[in-house]
């Protein structure tokens, strides 16, 4: 007689629904002749998006090189070309040796917690949060604790709030740059806060901070590192997002601080980039090329720009609805509408994408999926044609309608 296999505990805790359940739902459908709108992932090449040109040139130039395993913490001269662009945005003790390249900054993640994380330490998470940050506390024994970003406070953390949460198992606080899923980017004095609390408290900060320069309508990114000074930070970047090259598995993170403060630390995020030998090395050859390159993502994310538009055809969707609000996102790649009025009488975001799949063959993520507390928000990709956004909400607001329309029917009363 076969016996199941046990899995790790710790996994019932995790949730990961931008690949999860309604994402095998979707395959399923798929297979059986349905043709989705999918709004699930940040994945420009899927969207008809291309890494520049000049950056597969310098990896088509070099890719007889790329054989050996390289350096665990990346290509020499790939990590002087991150230690040069670090030092120009004010960055202190940006030098080579604080540099680590990974296979995206998903890989990244894990490895730094790793490095940080004894059973039961806590991590200050923003919810919403990429929810990777909270699973991966999670699997690394830690104890993720939520501070709450508020849409009435354009989805930005209260630091007093914040603050509150701190105790003596406190590690490490996490900041998402501009902010996925919400689209909000900081102030400056919002993350001087921050910092203030990290210092007071002797916390290591970490920056995720893949889409800084994805940004719409003036909108000024503040990188961390120059703001924390002595203070340990990690700031984390890559080839994902502004440079549309999700598959070459290109991220980066730069150590940032005291060097007496950072010395142990450095050491383990070392030995744990060992033990998985090295990160992608082809890609690696393009990073120098992304950093010293024109920056392509502006033409993009401008007025008349592919990304722009479609985030005004999200925007203009949202106004249009009866039964929808949201924060007009600032930077990053997505949408984070919340259902209000009559269609948000018993709304359950779950039950919302799974309608949206199965009855209008759009993939959505709800708004649970990001660890946010309440069950009114979903969120949408920018990556798709602006026609094809338009075509989008004009499906919510057609399942919108519905739900509103069945909580104000009357119930009949039984004699």
């Amino acid at each position: 007689m076969s016996h199941a296999l046990k899995t790790r505990e710790r996994l019932t805790e995790v949730r990961y629904e931008i690949r999860g359940e309604l994402a095998r739902r979707a395959r399923e459908l798929e297979a059986q002749g349905r043709t989705l709108i999918k709004l699930n992932i940040g994945n420009p090449g899927a969207f008809g998006f291309r890494a520049p040109d000049h950056l597969q040139r310098a990896i088509a130039d070099r890719i007889h090189e790329t054989d050996p395993y390289t350096h665990q913490q990346g290509l020499p001269a790939a990590r002087e070309a991150l230690a040069a662009h670090y030092r120009r945005r004010g960055a202190p003790h940006a030098t080579p040796e604080r540099v680590f390249v990974g296979n995206g900054v998903s890989e990244l993640i894990d490895l730094s917690l790793r490095a940080l994380l004894n059973p039961g330490d806590e991590v200050l998470v923003p919810s919403p949060d990429y929810p990777l940050w909270t699973a991966a506390t999670i699997l690394n024994d830690g104890c993720p604790v939520h501070y709450t970003c508020r849409p009435e406070d354009g989805f930005l953390p209260d630091p007093d709030e914040l603050e509150r949460l701190v105790t003596p198992r406190t590690r490490a606080i996490v900041v998402i740059n501009p902010n996925n899923p919400t689209g909000a980017v900081y102030p400056r004095a919002l993350l001087e806060r921050i910092v203030a609390i990290a210092a007071k408290h002797r916390l290591l900060l970490m920056s995720d901070e893949i889409y800084d320069e994805v940004l719409y309508d003036g909108a000024a990114f503040q990188p961390l590192a120059p703001l924390a000074g002595d203070v340990p930070c990690l700031s984390f970047g890559g080839l994902s997002k502004v440079y549309r090259a999700c598959g070459w598995r290109i991220g980066w993170a730069l150590l940032s601080g005291d060097p007496l403060a950072i010395g142990d630390y450095h050491h383990a995020m070392d030995l744990l980039g060992a033990l998985r030998l090295c990160a992608n090395v082809p890609g690696q050859f393009a990073i120098d090329a992304a950093l010293s390159g024109s920056a392509t993502i502006h033409e993009l994310t401008s007025p008349g720009g592919r990304l722009y538009e479609a985030r005004r055809a999200v925007v203009d969707g949202v106004a249009a609805s009866r039964h929808l609000s949201m924060v007009t996102p600032m930077g990053a790649l997505y949408g984070y509408p919340q259902v209000i009025g009559a269609a948000a009488a018993g709304f359950d975001d779950q039950a919302f994408a799974l309608e949206m799949l199965e009855s209008e063959g759009v993939l959505i993520v709800p708004g649970t999926s990001f660890n946010m507390r309440d069950r009114d928000h979903f969120r949408v990709t920018l990556l798709p044609q602006p026609d094809v956004l338009r075509e989008v909400f004009a499906r919510i607001e057609r399942v919108l309608d519905r739900r509103a329309d069945a909580a104000s029917a009357p119930t009949s009363q039984v004699a």
